[in-house]
């Protein structure tokens, strides 16, 4: 065993101690930088900022609101763990197992998803932008549109379109989505594939018997293909495509979060 590990653990042990109300183990915390095992471990809280915990074993764990960023995680045993809350930004958890963990509300922006073991649907309740290796097939479609709709709003649209897409592959019939992609799309210039996009939620409205919106849109789609609002997109001019009770707000914005359950 190198002597390094026990002087890392102290320190980052010694981090904990002198924060208020934290309540990690760290005894637990210990073993676990030393041996990267502890099932069951009581680490709540605990700072483990880019801590080497590859193939590690943390069944069970309770790491609720613990700052994992940038640690490394590739093979870890996570199932049963409570990862509610925890930081994982920009962490790499390459293969990692984590069938059954708690994923409320924990923060996997920008980490390295790739080949790792989910349940179905387990990010629906995570932040997941900017993460890699995410399979769009393990997503539900509340979770598709609402990544599209938090990368639109922050100007993102090539990735918006993208999210949005696989939420009509996962739901061909979600007229939201459409018109979604048709938004992002004439902010990226694609004015003949948005007035697509356009004319087919349109249908979608019609067959659910609502008029106006498909009148709007029906107008918007024409608008588009006679050049009337052409140019290279952005400025905005989804939005100016669709106005009154269309507004682009009802559709680049995150679904409810009682969708995601549902859906």
């Amino acid at each position: 065993m190198s002597k390094v590990l026990p002087l890392i653990s102290l320190t980052l042990v010694g981090g904990l101690a002198a924060g208020p109300g934290q309540a990690a183990d760290q005894t637990q915390l210990i073993r676990l930088l030393e041996s990267r095992s502890c099932v069951g471990c009581k680490l709540q809280d605990a700072d483990l900022v880019q801590a080497d915990l590859r193939d590690g074993d943390l069944r069970k764990a309770k790491l609720q609101r613990a700052n994992l960023s940038g640690a490394r995680l590739d093979g870890a045993k996570l199932g049963g763990a409570d990862l509610s809350y925890t930081s994982l930004a920009g962490a790499s958890l390459r293969g990692a197992d984590l069938r059954g963990a708690l994923l409320q509300g924990t923060d996997l922006r920008s980490s390295d998803l790739s080949d790792a073991l989910f349940d179905p649907d387990a990010l629906a309740r995570t932040h997941w932008e900017k993460a890699v290796g995410v399979s769009s097939a393990s997503q539900s479609y509340a979770a598709l549109h609402n990544a599209g709709a938090d990368s639109a709003i922050q100007g993102r649209y090539p990735e918006a379109e993208r999210f949005f897409g696989d939420a009509i592959r996962k739901q061909p019939d979600a007229a939201l989505s459409w018109v979604a992609r048709g938004i992002s799309r004439v902010e990226l210039g694609k004015n003949e594939l948005a007035a697509q996009d356009f004319a087919y939620a349109a249908t979608l409205y019609e067959q659910a018997g609502d008029k106006e919106p498909a009148e709007q849109l029906k107008k918007a789609s024409a608008e588009l293909l006679n050049g009337k609002k052409g140019g290279k997109g952005g400025n905005g001019l989804g939005s100016q495509l669709l106005g009154g009770a269309m507004a682009a707000f009802q559709f680049i914005a995150p679904l409810a979060v009682k969708a995601m359950g549902a859906i």
